[in-house]
């Protein structure tokens, strides 16, 4: 029987073979070892990488409540290591990096692993970044799953490993993850997610917040609560396994009730968004902070707003508003003391429209002008008793002879001498024109100008009558000036600002500035009370007879009202506003239905607005007096003649006669220019025919 034999196989040959591969192995640990010491080594050399990042800028009302943030998108804060929740930070290491204090930024036992599960599987999706590999990522790279990607990391990590300590890192990683919802750091995500600060998590929150960043979309609990409550149990069994809470701790962290407090968070719920607007342009334009520490942020700003008043301003201008109109309004409230702005409201609905009407729209103020003409007139010698006739007029102006016809609302007049104070209460226009040419045109300008109003306007018979645009911030802190007694006040819309460290950039303090006098600005504020006094209806009705049932402290106003527009403004001693409502397009108002909307604004806010506030009166300077006036002769009242009204002078100019019965219509003339001719040494009328001619 032939057998074959089976050759041998040559066994010299084969261990041969495995000795080159040895060898080869080893060289290449070699190699990798000393590339390894080759890079730690210049992680060492080179020099720390930046680890500054863009931070939110947090703004605060006046009651230092947030009310807005500016964040490009990202909510961002920076907290210590030591105001996190240790719950937080032991939930952290223990499901993503339980060797984070003892590693040198490779966990190279799980590195093995996921590599070995990647080759086995043909994929990239095991992971193994320790947290500081996955700060560097955050910091400086993408989140695509490359090996070019995982290179950069390491080495990135490698540095920051060799230039700070592990507190640093960690810090910086807690601040820097993303938890969904535009939420960066756990700061954020306290806030978002509990209305809380990261220093008071429960250990159900916390470990609750730890799972979202391994996929913050799907873990979301606001989107998919139970697939965050799974993740959480995950979560709670690694930190008992660790050791850093016990059996019973985690059963009562896992049936702990959760209250997510602000899935409303989510939209834009800004407070104030036309004034925060006003403020992210001021803090370049106006104090000058560099475009780089604004775009960094981490400032906080602390404003003038008072939340409970925005809201009120912005509820009564859309309730008064129609919502289907295309009407639009804007409401500016400041302290007329202090000139802080606490409410500001730039149209009717924000998301629909963010052009700013407070700030940027100037308009046509109509008689809401008229009380700086009558400052003016008491400057020169006026009192609230002087008297012109309202009657249908002509006036020649000009050096071509340019005739200029004003006329009354709806053609009524008095046909007869009627006084400044009932001149400025029923808005008389006749008397205003004839106020400004004796005046002199300059006057007013002049005199607007002293109040802060920065309008460019031209001094034409014109201007008497409100027709030169305003801006309604400009107009309410002009207001402010007759309501604080004669000072200049600048609105400020800041009181503070500060950056992440706490270190003040801007502190702002009004400076204000004397421009009028306080007894000529008490008589003028007397006289802007009778806007709602009923008792002076006559020919026609004083122009805040519609809202006089809505005031129910002394309030001082003026309304103004053109073809386009219409406006209110007046004041408490603690708050002034201006109200404007009109179209955008300048669309002719229909005045029946539209043209009270600014008064019932300006009336029910003030109401609301004040109702907490002590009802104040307005305190008279030293040098005025309140007597009584017998209203048919304008002399001093007696039991003699008919019902008496109140009316404020400065000391000196008021009425030293009594009147005595029903003095005739010609009497009563006569007995007031001479009152006038002992007051001034040029005779009144001499002067206003001068003018007239």
């Amino acid at each position: 029987m032939n057998t074959a034999l089976r050759k041998k196989k040559p066994y010299p040959k084969r261990i041969g073979t495995w000795r080159l591969f040895f060898r080869a192995v080893l060289t290449l640990g070699i190699f990798l070892a000393s590339g390894a010491l080759l890079v730690m080594g210049g992680a060492k050399v080179l020099p720390a990488p930046p680890i500054e990042v863009n931070q939110t800028t947090v703004f605060y009302g006046a009651d230092h409540s947030i009310i807005g943030e500016h964040q490009n998108g990202k909510k961002r804060y920076w907290s210590e290591l030591d105001e996190i929740s240790p719950h937080l930070i032991n939930a952290m290491i223990a499901i993503e990096d339980r060797e984070f204090f003892e590693h040198t930024g490779f966990d190279f036992p799980r590195i093995a692993s996921a590599l070995a599960a990647n080759i086995r599987t043909g994929t990239k999706s095991q992971g193994a970044s320790t947290i500081t590999q996955q700060y560097a990522r955050n910091l400086f790279l993408s989140h695509e799953k490359t090996w070019a990607r995982k290179v950069e990391e390491a080495l990135y990590a490698l540095r920051l490993e060799a230039h700070y300590d592990k507190e640093d890192i960690l810090e910086g990683y807690l601040n820097t993850i993303y938890f969904g919802h535009g939420a960066y750091g756990i700061e954020a995500a306290s806030r978002l997610y509990f209305d809380k600060p990261a220093s008071d998590l429960s250990l159900s929150e916390a470990s609750l917040l730890a799972g979202v960043p391994k996929g913050p979309s799907y873990y979301s609990p606001f989107s998919y609560p139970e697939r965050a409550q799974e993740r959480q149990s995950l979560i709670l069994q690694a930190m008992e396994t660790t050791g850093v809470i016990t059996e019973n701790e985690k059963v009562e962290a896992e049936n702990a009730p959760l209250l997510l407090e602000r899935p409303g968070q989510l939209a834009d719920d800004r407070i104030g968004p036309y004034f925060q607007d006003v403020i992210e342009r001021q803090l370049d334009e106006k104090y000058g902070l560099d475009p780089a520490v604004i775009e960094q942020g981490g400032l906080h700003i602390y404003t003038t707003l008072d939340p409970e008043l925005q809201e009120k301003a912005e509820r009564w201008v859309k309730q008064e508003i129609p919502k289907e109109s295309e009407l639009q309004g804007a409401l500016v409230a400041m302290d007329p003391n202090s000139g802080e702005v606490r409410a500001l409201v730039g149209g009717k609905n924000y998301e629909e429209s963010t052009f700013n009407r407070a700030t940027e729209a100037a308009r046509p103020p109509g008689s809401a002008l008229k009380p700086f003409l009558y400052y003016a007139a008491l400057e020169d010698g006026f009192t609230p008793l002087t008297s012109f006739r309202s009657e249908p007029s002509e006036f020649e102006t000009g050096e071509n002879g340019e005739i200029y016809s004003p006329g009354n609302y709806a053609e009524l007049y008095a046909n007869d001498f009627i006084n400044m104070e009932e001149a400025l209460a029923v808005s008389d226009n006749i008397f205003a024109v004839k106020t400004h040419l004796y005046l002199g045109p300059e006057a007013l300008v002049e005199t607007t100008e002293r109040a802060g109003i920065t309008s460019d306007f031209s001094p034409i018979p014109s201007l008497a009558l409100g027709t030169q645009n305003v801006r309604i911030l400009d107009l309410t802190a002009g207001y402010s000036a007759i309501a604080n007694g004669g000072y200049q006040v600048e609105p400020r819309f800041i009181q503070k600002i500060t950056d992440a460290e706490g270190n003040v950039l801007v502190e702002t303090e009004q400076e204000k500035k004397q421009v009028f006098d306080a007894k000529k600005t008490y008589v003028l504020t007397n006289m802007m009370q009778r806007v709602f006094d009923t008792s002076l209806n006559s020919y026609t009705s004083a122009t805040g007879h519609s809202i006089a049932h809505l005031v129910n402290r002394p309030l001082a106003g003026k309304s103004g009202s053109t073809t386009y527009d219409s406006w209110m403004a007046g004041f408490a001693p603690q708050l002034v506003t201006g109200v404007w409502v009109g179209y955008d397009d300048n669309r002719e108002l229909n005045h029946a239905q539209e043209g009270q909307i600014s008064k019932r604004i300006w009336a029910n806010f003030m109401r609301e607005g004040l109702s907490e506030e002590l009802k104040l009166a307005f305190p008279p300077p030293e040098g005025v007096v309140k007597v009584e006036i017998d209203p048919e002769t304008g002399f001093l009242a007696s039991e003699e003649c008919g019902p008496a009204r109140t009316v404020a002078f400065e000391k000196g100019t008021e009425p030293r006669r009594s009147c005595s019965g029903k003095m005739n219509e010609e009497k009563a003339e006569e007995n007031n220019k001479e009152e006038e001719l002992e007051k001034k040494e040029e005779r009144f009328f001499d002067r206003l025919k001068k003018w007239l001619e």
